[in-house]
């Protein structure tokens, strides 16, 4: 396809831009051939017409596809160029966050100004054995390449590390060294890999300084050969330098410093040990190195004064001067001379002549940077010498940490050096980059053409040819009247108009310009001579070497006698630097000259032979791009960047990889991309003719492809145009799949709406019925409601006023008639009194005024009539009027009339009553008249009583007044009772206010109490759930830690038999009389002090042997341990004193407590006789402690064989220990002796002794007879009264040991108070004196005490021989009860049964489970049953843990026979012997599996068998018989434990061994679910760059391994438990392991990945079910992998997003997600790229959480394991032991 086709609209271009270098433009339009401008978009949305140069009419650069970019090899890319180059770099830096990127064969770092997390030694472990192509770039890939070349192809390999000043090259070279230190390790124990990493800092103190581009700026180059052995393991290195920069040394531009050496020395002049330099140090050796340097800064401060023009002095005791002569030990009258004048020789004489002031000036600043030049030289000398090795080199990897291109505003002689080498080492690239090329084009057989590329030979040609610049520069060093000026006419006058690449500027005539391969440099010509020359006065150095200061001379020894850095390697080689490779062997005068060697002529050479080296290995290359100028983090500027990627060859590796070929694909990768753009019949089973079929269509052009043996080569852009039409069909597909799936999903979606919405308008209609029905009824319900309540109303409210009118109407009427009654009252009196009197007036008066009234009534209502007849009929006209004008009074008028009706009807019944009262007042009026008579009658009594009335009333009056004042007292009271009353409701009502809110108060505070108590509560539950955590944290380090130990230990072992081997392989003769022991046993036996008689035997001739003059006399060191030991002792023996009273102050309480509470059970007894029993085996250990510091006591303080009474003490200690031994063997009779009686008498009491509560209870319930429970209430008391028997006689016999023990100890206290006297008298005597009085006190107390035990021997024999007359009559009596019973069995009988010798089945013997050996038989028990075990053979048909079996059951029978030594020496070596095979087969799983199975098994069985209540729960009755009974074997589970331990850690090493190259290719890199990944393009660095590809694994395989590693545990009888352990540990391999690989797998990181991952834990989940072991912890050590899977399938876009990943990720790190957030790439353009914004906001959202910065995870952890108890059900008796296994000589018992 043309490449003027692909300028389609819409397609991206990069144009050229003066600010950004490169800008993004798209397409408005089609690209037509003739165009002369193109219509372009700018991202920032302006358009842009873009014209095209009218004579070249280039087309601006293409830009990559979005899937290209970010790529981790810029190879890769399928449009090679600037543009895409830079912003490739620019997404890598500043959004992925990635500093390396690889650029063919070049790795090109960016210095990211920053601490990254990237360089830690899980990162070295990560890389170390990967393929450059797999990981993610970086400088430990290249390291691990160039070490895995130089092992393989078994060639020399260099590492060529370049860039500008602070670009990070050290950085790299350090990180670069530091690989090979941890990954290969040292060779010898002199740690040669820390020493090469310790000359770092050295080197940088005095040869690195701060300039304006880098704080910490190499000023010289180096190279530095890391040596290796035939292992490939460090030896030893050599270092190299180059073109040291002196004249920083006396001068410094604007803004830089001088070495940091000096600025070192100034900073600690204050501390005390620097007095003595003025500036000093102490050490003597480090003191020479700091005068020298002391003496540099103070003769820089050594000043002249002008005598005249010509000559020059220096002040008389100049005080730097004599500072200086002070330091370098010379004459000061003679260097003051010499600074000011120097020596003139010719051919016939010698003069002396003053110097001017500036030349004094310039001679003093050449001596001192000759001085530091020659002092760093020297340094690097015996940097070498420590780091030179005596073994011989067999290969080495150097690393060149060298200057790149410079360039600034005044460029000098130092930059025209460094461009000089820079153009070699360019020049060197190029072709070895050609030749890689070249050698990839002939591998594949493709057609050569040759490449045309930038050849910078002339350039070269220009600097270093005769009559070059260099040799212009030296020939005008030797003129006598030679200067700058007139070199740079020499070289105007040769190279100017007669070479290309050779200018002169417009302005200057001391300046010329060369054209560099990178760019034009313009050098001034000022101080090139003087700098080449680098001339010092001789008579100066003279005075030096003067010097008494021993350093000084030798840094200006000759080249022949000095050692130098320029002296020949250990490996032959010359090393390369500044001074002659070789010195010359001649006349003094030939070395004089010799020495005066110009500075560019030295540096040609060393250059020369780099360059041979370099040409000699196989070179790597790291090139350091600095990102910006003002050191800022992360920020990346586009000039520069462009700048130094031109400089360092980058782009010319682009140029000449664009030329060719640069895009290349296997043809099973272009199968797998390009699947898509082929169809059915297309695909044929030869996939290379499948792809040349498809290519022929797809691609017209032929040129554009190549097809090689094993890949297809394609032109730059043609990946992007396969890239595009994958898009298109991609794009196409996705459209018919989304149109299906739409389609389909709209009419699902429309018929489930449909069918919803009929659904809901049935149940609506139908809730609206129901609703409307219901509304009826409640609308009835709700009228009949209302009539009823208002009929109820209407009616309550009626009787209301109705009850109320009536009780107001007859409170009134009542009142009224009463008032009625006393009027009537009055006036009937009146009347009474008056009517006799006024009758007759009064009727005559009535009469007329009746007749006078009628009359004027008639008169009078005839005219009122009349008047309202008149009213009325005018009225009656007007009626309709008046109906109009009060409309509605008709109602009113109705009213009334209804009132005037109501008012007559009451009126007609007042008229009644008034009827009824006139009737009434007529009886009352008779009544009346009677009365009146009698009061006539009376009225003369009232005269008479008026007098006495007028007293009453005046006594009335009073008490009147008596009552208003009581009764306005009673208002006063009742006014103070209310007032009472109001106040005691307010005050009541203010308490009821005040006990509510202290009800609400005390509520709150209730409830506020509950609430803290559920807090504090649950904040407990909390604590103590976080504390459990904690502990079981605490105690998984604390076993971790513990196991690491043993781990440690173990590999010291194996590391010091490996060395014995050695050595014994070393020695051909043995040595006459040694004896060698097994380096195992002696190590056990070191490490858990075990000893038998056959290594005390042992010990024995090997101390011996020694001869006596080396035995000293006792010194003051042992006796003063022996008194620490001594009051250590004591001080124990306090605590036991302490502890027996505190017991006997317990038994004192007991006591109290038995006297009231009788029934004690006898569990506590027993507890009490355990404590005894400590206390004796306490004060056993306290009498062994003491045996033995006298032991060691005899062995130390014995100078001479002739010492006085020395034989006498020995033998004497002799008996001492076999009268000991016997008594221990005498007591432990005793007690085994006294544990049978007692196991008898046992026997021999009723059942019924049992107190158990609940027995009792439940025999109680189960007696319903009276006389039972009586008769079991006697046996109670019975049993009660025997309990308290035996609880009496124990007591006593407690308090008889008590008291025997508290007089041992009393005892014991005194005698080793009796000691301390004994050894604070013997420090005061003379040493012999002190030896002999001790050896006099020790024989007499061992005397004394030797009686003491032979009377107690004496005691315990007498026992023992009662006892043993009781077991004879025992014995006797059964017996006889035995033969008694054979008696009773006829003779008769036995005779006459029929005798059937074939048919007569043979009862079986009654095995014991145990085994019998014979001693000598023990070697060959252990070896055919451990060390000639071979588990595939006949191991796999035995018994799961037979081993196990069959050797405990040898431990309990020399238990039975009470053989210590056999107990001991069997499980020694039976530990050893376990120890070898793993050693021997130590690499064979099912071999470790088999004995971790069996050491289990055996410790299990030792528990098991122990007697120890805790682990005799499941035992049977039997088993519990077969329980050791003599020895407590607690020691030797210990380290059955430790040595469990120790399989199961070389276990996990095992299989981590296995499974560790299957992990990547299983879980990552195959495609388990076909089709899912697509392969992206790849650039120079695949995965066979390395080695070949060994086989590819897969899930399966990963599950088949899986399940051998199952079976084969299972089918040992490993436990379950451990089995789990085993399962968890390797699926937190597979996670670990697998995570790793993925954060550091840029190509790894995509959503398909992330699916093909979740569907391979899925699979290992599944394994897990199948195998019942989801509750072993194995699934949540792959929760991170899950994680990380889940973080590549989510979205993430929106804050939403990143709060789900924030919650979901909790068990990755903040930096693993960031991480796996950062190399996020899309396979297909339908993904998307993770925004550097959500990043950032992941970021902030997880600032808070704490958690480890560590990134990767550590995939060599090791769980921490444990082993619980799992006890047998397989009895002992029953085991028989095969044939095959060759145990012929042992015998079941």
């Amino acid at each position: 396809m043309a490449a003027s086709e692909l300028y389609t609209k819409f397609a991206r271009v990069w144009i050229p831009d003066p600010e950004e270098v490169w800008k993004s433009a798209e397409l408005l339009k089609d690209y037509k051939p003739g165009d002369k401008v193109l219509l372009l978009h700018l991202e920032d949305g302006k358009d842009l017409e873009y014209r095209l140069d009218p004579k070249t009419k280039e087309l601006p650069h293409l830009r990559n596809p979005d899937i290209l970019v970010g790529e981790n090899d810029l190879t890769a890319l399928s449009y090679l160029h600037e543009p895409a180059v830079l912003h490739n770099l620019r997404v890598r830096f500043i959004d992925s966050k990635l500093i390396y990127t690889y650029c063919g064969i070049v790795l090109v770092a960016i210095n990211p100004y920053e601490q990254l997390p990237i360089y830690g030694e899980d990162i070295i472990n990560a890389y170390s054995g990967q393929n450059m192509g797999d990981m993610d770039p970086h400088i430990f890939a290249v390291a691990e390449e160039a070490y895995k070349q130089m092992a393989r192809d078994e060639r020399n390999q260099s590492i060529i590390v370049s860039g500008e000043s602070g670009a990070g090259k050290t950085v790299s070279a350090k990180y670069a060294m530091r690989y090979f230190a941890t990954v290969s390790g040292s060779a010898s124990e002199a740690n040669v890999e820390e020493k090469v990493l310790a000359s770092n800092p050295i080197m940088e103190s005095i040869g690195n300084a701060k300039t304006t581009r880098n704080d910490n700026s190499s000023r010289f180059g180096k190279y530095i050969e890391i040596g290796f052995d035939k292992r490939y393991r460090i030896i030893g290195a050599n270092m190299r330098t180059y073109l040291l920069e002196k004249s920083r040394v006396v001068f410094q531009a604007e803004e830089e410093r001088n070495y940091h050496i000096f600025y070192q020395l100034c900073a600690s002049a204050k501390l005390p040990e620097f007095n003595m330099l003025r500036l000093g140090i102490s050490d003597s050796y480090q003191m020479g190195i700091f005068r020298i340097l002391a003496g540099i800064l103070h003769l820089g401060n050594v000043g002249f004064t002008s005598r005249d023009s010509d000559s020059c002095t220096i002040p008389p005791k100049h005080e730097p001067l004599s500072i200086f002569c002070d330091l370098m030990g010379v004459d000061y009258d003679e260097m003051c001379h010499w600074l000011c004048h120097r020596k003139l020789a010719t051919a016939t004489e010698t003069y002396i002549k003053p110097i001017s002031k500036l030349q004094a000036t310039n001679a003093r600043d050449a001596l001192a940077k000759h001085i530091y030049a020659k002092l760093f030289n020297w340094i690097v000398d015996h940097v070498n010498q420590a780091l030179h090795s005596a073994v011989k080199q067999h290969s080495f990897i150097g690393v060149l940490d060298i200057y790149g291109f410079e360039t600034f505003e005044i460029n000098s002689f130092e930059q025209f050096c460094i461009n000089y080498a820079n153009e070699k080492l360019q020049q060197q690239f190029n072709m070895h980059v050609f030749k890689l090329e070249q050698e990839e084009y002939m591998k594949e057989q493709i057609p050569w053409t040759l490449i045309d590329f930038y050849d910078n030979q002339p350039c070269i040609n220009l600097i270093e040819s005769k009559l070059g610049i260099l040799d212009l520069l030296d020939e005008e060093c030797k003129m006598p009247k030679g200067t700058d000026d007139t070199w740079a006419q020499k070289l105007y006058n040769t190279h100017l108009n007669k070479c290309a690449l050779f200018e002169k500027p417009r302005l200057s005539n001391k300046a010329f310009i060369i054209q560099h391969f990178a760019d034009k440099v313009e050098y001034q010509c000022e101080g090139f001579l003087e700098k080449n020359k680098d001339t010092v006065f001789e008579e100066q150095i003279k005075v030096l070497k003067s010097s008494k200061f021993k350093m000084l001379p030798e840094l200006f020894q000759d080249d022949e006698k000095a050692i130098s850095p320029t002296s020949a390697t250990s490996s032959g080689r010359t090393p390369l630097t500044r001074t002659p490779s070789k010195p010359t062997k001649g006349r003094p005068g030939q070395m004089a000259k010799e020495h005066k060697k110009t500075v560019g002529h030295q540096f040609r050479n060393s250059l020369h032979l780099l360059m041979e080296t370099l040409n000699a290995t196989t070179p790597h290359y790291v090139r350091c791009i600095k990102p910006n100028d003002f050191k800022f983090p992360f920020t990346f500027d586009e000039k520069r960047a462009v700048q130094q990627l031109r400089a360092c060859g980058v782009l010319e590796t682009i140029r000449i990889s664009a030329a060719g070929f640069p895009s290349r694909w296997t043809y099973q990768e272009f199968f797998s991309r390009y699947r898509v753009l082929m169809k059915q019949k297309d695909v044929l089973s030869d996939r290379k003719q499948t792809c040349k079929n498809v290519l022929e269509k797809l691609i017209l052009d032929k040129d554009k492809y190549q097809f090689g043996k094993t890949k297809i080569f394609f032109r730059a852009g043609q990946v992007a145009y396969l890239e595009k039409l994958r898009a298109d069909k991609l794009r196409a597909a996705c459209i018919r799949i989304q149109k299906t799936i739409r389609g389909w999903l709209l009419r699902k979606k429309y018929l489930r709406m449909r069918k919803a919405a009929i659904t809901v308008q049935r149940y609506v209609r139908g809730h609206q019925a129901r609703c409307y029905a219901k509304f009826l009824r409640r609308t009835k319900a709700a009228t009949i409601i209302q009539k009823y309540w208002r009929m109820y109303t209407v009616r309550r409210r009626y009787k209301i006023r109705r009850t109320a009118t009536i009780v107001l109407q007859s409170y009134l009427r009542g009142y009224l008639a009463r008032n009625r009654y006393r009027k009537i009252l009055r006036e009937h009196k009146a009347v009474i009194i008056q009517k006799w009197v006024r009758g007759w007036l009064a009727r005559t008066y009535y009469k007329r005024s009746m007749h006078a009234i009628i009359y004027l009534q008639c008169c009078f209502r005839r005219m009122m009539a009349k008047r309202e007849l008149k009213k009325l009929k005018i009225e009656a006209r007007s009626v309709e009027r008046y109906k109009k004008l009060h409309i509605g009074m008709e109602n009113k008028i109705m009213q009334l009339q209804r009132k005037v009706d109501e008012q007559n009807k009451d009126y007609k019944c007042l008229m009644e009553k008034l009827t009824n009262l006139e009737g009434i007042y007529n009886t009352e009026t008779e009544k009346l008249r009677s009365d009146l008579e009698r009061l006539q009658l009376s009225e003369e009594e009232a005269r008479i009583a008026t007098g006495r009335v007028l007293s009453l009333q005046e006594e009335i009056a009073k008490l009147r007044k008596d009552l208003e004042q009581t009764q306005s007292e009673k208002k006063s009271i009742e006014e103070r009772a209310d007032r009472y009353k109001q106040e005691t409701e307010q005050l009541v009502s203010d308490l009821k206010e005040e006990n509510s809110l202290l009800k609400q108060e005390k509520e709150a505070l209730n409830h506020l109490i509950v609430e803290q108590a559920k807090e504090m509560t649950e904040t407990m539950e909390k604590k103590l759930v976080e504390e459990t955590k904690q502990l079981e944290l605490d105690l998984n380090d604390e076993r971790l830690r513990y196991q690491n130990l043993l781990n440690e230990f173990s590999r010291l072992e194996e590391r010091y038999d490996d060395l014995k081997e050695e050595m014994t392989l070393m020695v051909n003769v043995p040595k006459p009389g040694h004896k060698r022991t097994d380096s195992t046993h002696s190590s056990n036996e070191s490490e858990y002090t075990f000893s038998s008689e056959i290594a005390e035997t042992e010990d024995i001739p090997s101390r011996t042997e020694e001869p006596s003059e080396k035995k000293v006399p006792l010194d003051m060191s042992l006796f003063l341990k022996l008194q620490k030991r001594v009051t250590e002792l004591e001080q124990e023996k306090q605590v036991m004193q302490d502890e027996l009273d505190r017991k006997e102050e317990q038994v004192l309480r007991s006591k109290a407590k038995e006297e009231e509470r009788p029934q004690i059970r006898g569990a506590e007894l027993e507890y009490e006789s355990l404590k005894r029993q400590e206390l004796e085996s306490e004060n056993k250990k306290l009498k062994n402690e003491l045996n033995e510091l006298r032991k060691a006591l005899s062995e130390k303080s014995a100078p001479e064989m002739t010492a006085p009474g020395a034989p006498a003490y020995r033998v004497l200690m002799e008996q001492l220990t076999s009268v000991s031994e016997e008594l221990d063997v005498r007591k432990e009779e005793v007690l085994i002796l006294r544990s049978q009686l007692v196991s008898q008498k046992e026997a021999i009491q009723p059942k019924n002794t049992m107190t158990d509560s609940t027995i009792l209870l439940e025999d109680v319930q189960k007696m319903k007879d009276k006389g039972e429970i009586a008769q079991a209430y006697i046996g109670l008391k019975e049993t009660n009264r025997l309990l308290e028997s035996q609880l009496q006689s124990q007591k006593r016999s407690h308090e008889n040991e008590a008291e025997a023990l508290r007089g041992e100890i009393q005892s014991l206290k005194e005698e080793n108070n009796r000691q301390q006297q004994l050894l604070a008298q013997n420090l005061q005597l003379p040493p012999e004196a002190r030896i002999e009085a001790s050896l006099q006190h020790e024989i007499t107390r061992l005397t004394n005490e030797n009686l003491d035990l032979m009377e107690q021997l004496e005691k315990q024999d007498k026992t023992v021989r009662k006892l043993k007359k009781q077991l004879k009559v025992f014995a006797k009596k059964i017996g006889e009860l035995e033969v008694g019973q054979m008696e009773n069995i006829s003779p008769g009988q036995i005779i006459d049964e029929p005798i059937r010798p074939v048919n007569i089945p043979r009862k079986e013997k009654d095995f014991q489970g145990m085994l019998e050996y014979k001693k000598e038989d023990e070697q060959k028990l252990v070896k055919n049953l451990i060390l000639e075990l071979k588990p595939r053979g006949v191991a796999v048909n035995l018994i799961p843990g037979l081993p196990a079996y069959i050797l405990f059951m040898c431990v309990r029978h020399a238990d039975y026979l009470n053989d210590d030594q056999k107990v001991r020496s069997l499980l020694t070596s039976t530990i050893n012997s376990i120890k070898k095979v793993l050693k021997k087969r130590g690499d064979d799983f099912e071999t470790v599996s088999f004995w971790l199975s069996n050491t289990c098994r055996f410790l299990h069985c030792l528990k098991q068998y122990s007697g120890e209540e805790g682990f005799m729960k499941h035992n049977t009755s039997r088993q519990n018989e077969h329980c050791l009974t003599n020895f407590d074997l607690a020691e030797y589970r210990q380290v059955l434990s430790d040595l469990a331990i120790q399989i199961y850690q070389q276990l996990v090493r095992v299989l981590e061994n296995i499974l560790q190259p299957m992990i990547v290719s299983g879980m990552l890199e195959h495609e388990t679910i076909q089709g899912v990944s697509g392969v992206k393009p790849t650039g120079l660095r695949k995965r066979t760059s390395s080695i070949a590809d060994e086989g590819t694994y897969t899930l399966d395989s990963i599950l088949r391994q899986l399940n051998s590693f199952h079976s084969v545990m299972c089918q040992h009888g490993m436990d379950p438990e451990l089995i789990k352990q085993v399962v968890k540990q390797m699926f937190y391999i597979v996670g670990a392991v697998t995570l790793n690989n993925l954060l550091l797998r840029k190509d790894m990181c995509s959503w398909s990945k992330g699916m093909q991952i979740r569907y391979n834990v899925s699979q290992l989940e599944e394994w897990l079910r199948d195998k019942n072991l989801m509750n072993s912890g194995a699934k949540e050590t792959l929760e991170p992998l899950i994680q990380a899977a889940q973080l590549l399938q989510v979205k993430k876009k929106t804050d939403d997003d990143a709060e789900a990943i924030c919650s979901m990720c909790n068990a990755l790190t903040t930096a693993q997600i960031v991480k796996v957030l950062n190399l996020y790439t899309p396979v297909n353009e339908f993904e998307e790229r993770v925004s550097v914004s959500f990043i950032r906001t992941i970021q902030m959202r997880l600032r808070d959480r704490k958690d480890s910065p560590q990134l990767l995870m550590d995939a060599k952890h090791i769980f921490p394991v444990t082993f619980p108890f799992n006890p047998s059900s397989l009895a002992l008796e029953t085991i028989q032991i095969p044939a095959s296994l060759g145990l012929g000589f042992i015998s079941r018992v």
